[in-house]
């Protein structure tokens, strides 16, 4: 055997789909690329909504990085509002939840930063820093979701009396 020719697997990848049947690929495009667009456009716009923070507010080396941990922390905060307000009170078209949920809050919310701000902070000898961030952004997060939420649904059901 040619070590070129590509080894057909044994079982489709997805045994739902069969691309070769052409009504299953326009159902998997027609399904599934406006998702993918709308959380492609809703995380370049949380990411450059980020980057903008991170340019307003830079941090110092060493320096708690607190414009990361607030824009996590606010970012939590507006999830908890949205999927509150998205699921007890409208009915959203199905492009809202992964453009704004999944894309600009994603985009927006930057854990990725976080871990690396953490591990540097380690890595210079600011390990003390280091653990006050990992610590206060997973407890602030969480929290900022739970009252959000919790706030959110007590401010309607207030208004529904």
């Amino acid at each position: 055997m040619d070590s070129s020719e590509p080894i057909a697997p044994s079982e489709p990848i997805d045994p739902d789909i069969d691309l070769s049947v052409p009504a299953q690929r326009r159902e998997l495009v027609d399904g599934q690329a406006p998702v993918l667009a709308a959380v492609a456009v809703g995380g370049a716009l949380g990411a450059a909504a980020r980057y903008g923070a991170s340019l307003l507010w830079p941090t110092a080396a060493g320096a708690f990085p607190l414009t990361t941990l607030l824009v996590n922390v606010t970012g939590c905060a507006v999830i908890g509002v949205f999927m509150v307000l998205i699921t007890d009170v409208w009915a959203a078209h199905r492009l809202v939840r992964p453009f704004f949920g999944t894309g600009v809050l994603g985009g927006f919310t930057t854990f990725s930063t976080y871990a690396v701000d953490v591990q540097h902070l380690i890595g210079s000898a600011e390990a003390g820093t280091g653990l006050a961030h990992l610590a206060a952004t997973v407890i602030a997060a969480l929290a900022a979701v739970w009252c959000s939420a919790s706030l959110t649904r007590r401010l309607i059901s207030r208004r529904q009396k």
